[in-house]
């Protein structure tokens, strides 16, 4: 029963990924017509078309390949410019021009149709609309599960205080004496810390990041127990090997002390939404810069028979496994099931924003790149009284587009197979 229970909800976190991606198109394709620029094709999907449908000047469709979509705008490569060398990559962008230029007619250049004509403000608009209908996707998601159901926060309160320093190759059932500095300060389950070295504690976060920053220095906490301030006796922290706050899968040395917190279901609204999403942000960033490598090391995990690294990079096939088997597990409440399909979409409209935004073509970050190096060379240009550069050529960039395009198909099908041989074990 549970193997059917994954199956369908994979398939329906798949779906919801799809819409995603759908939205994400809509968020260009919206303020391209409303800016004039001519839209001939808007697709879910890629390779051979299944349905399609023409409304207006624009062909709506879906296509066999689910694994994306487009939006095509006419007049994303401005014409050639004359007396130009003929090398080999101006005869490649020529081609390219050549191809979408067949298409375009005088009307849509003098009607001002073509994506190249408009302004860097409206270029900008048009470019970023996808990543940020996927930034506002993710921010209803996490809205509605902060505000209805609340996350459980880690609190400054003790709700176990671990007896044993982990060492390596030692099992902490060697361990005969309490030797933690929290065992050895005679912390217990229930007190709360309310200062740690002289500073006020009001949150647990700001607790872990003073003793992280201790090292194996003097530790002098103050606790409140049964109403009362009590000085507990003080001891050095530990450097450990801990997870590092950007980047789990990397262990870090640090301050350790040995407690493990209460935690309490809280409600939060939009500032605390917005706060949730910039540490994921930050988190995002790094993954997204240390893409290629993780991508390689799931590759060779893969040759070598190793297991999946849980925090290395899945594709749509392993996050749509992910969300099935959550829904499917008997160890979580419904609600708490509900919770993480929803967080897992987020967390992903998130990423694949942010993702977009790189500075590279074909990614919507290397058109809006371009839109602002342009800028920046007429606006230069037109300051000094030099004569104006024209429009910025994305044609000529087709090479890095095209490098970047492969690149992505195959960290795809690497992720693909990957998921499907050695799928990532969450329970």
């Amino acid at each position: 029963m549970n193997t059917v229970v994954t199956i369908v909800f994979a398939i329906v976190f798949f779906g919801c990924i799809m819409v995603s991606i759908a939205l994400h198109e809509i968020g260009h394709m919206v303020p391209a017509k409303a800016f004039g620029v001519r839209v001939p094709q808007y697709f879910v999907g890629f390779g051979p078309t299944i349905w399609s449908t023409v409304r207006g000047e624009t062909e709506y469709g879906v296509k066999w390949i689910p694994l994306g979509g487009f939006v095509r705008l006419l007049g994303m490569y401005p014409p050639a410019r004359a007396g130009r060398a003929g090398n080999r990559l101006t005869r490649f962008a020529d081609a390219a021009r050549e191809y979408e230029w067949s298409e375009i007619t005088p009307t849509d250049v003098s009607g001002n149709r073509l994506f190249y004509q408009k302004r860097t403000w409206q270029k900008l608009v048009v470019m970023a609309g996808g990543p940020a209908m996927n930034v506002l996707i993710a921010f209803v998601l996490f809205w509605s599960i902060i505000g209805l159901h609340g996350t459980w926060v880690p609190q400054p309160v003790v709700a176990e205080v671990q007896p044993c320093i982990i060492r390596e190759n030692q099992p902490t059932t060697q361990c005969f004496v309490p030797d933690t500095p929290a065992a050895k300060s005679g912390i217990r389950a229930g007190d709360r810390i309310v200062e740690f070295n002289g500073v006020a504690i009001t949150d647990y976060g700001q607790l872990v990041d003073l003793i992280r920053a201790n090292l194996d220095g003097p530790a002098r906490l103050v606790v409140e127990r049964d109403g009362v301030r009590v000085p507990l006796t003080e001891v050095d922290t530990v450097v450990s090997g801990v997870q590092d706050e950007l980047d789990p899968s990397v262990r870090i040395p640090a301050g350790w002390f040995g407690i493990t917190p209460t935690s309490e279901l809280v409600k939060g609204g939009p500032v605390e939404v917005v706060q949730q999403m910039w540490t994921m942000t930050e988190q995002s960033v790094v993954a997204i810069a240390k893409f290629p490598v993780k991508v390689y090391n799931v590759l060779a995990d893969l040759v070598q028979g190793k297991p999946r690294d849980i925090y290395g990079p899945l594709s749509i096939v392993g996050a749509s496994r992910a969300a099935g088997e959550v829904v499917a597990s008997d160890d979580l409440q419904v609600t708490d099931k509900l919770v993480l399909f929803g967080s897992l979409l987020g967390a992903i409209n998130l990423f694949l924003a942010l993702f977009n935004f790189v500075p590279l073509p074909p990614l919507d970050g290397g058109h809006i790149a371009g839109a602002l190096w342009e800028a920046i060379r007429r606006g230069w240009a037109k300051l000094f009284r030099r004569p104006d550069p024209g429009h910025f050529d994305t044609a000529m960039l087709l090479p890095v587009a095209y490098a970047v395009g492969g690149f992505l198909i195959l960290s795809g099908v690497v992720l693909i197979v990957a998921d499907v041989v050695s799928p990532m074990q969450l329970f």
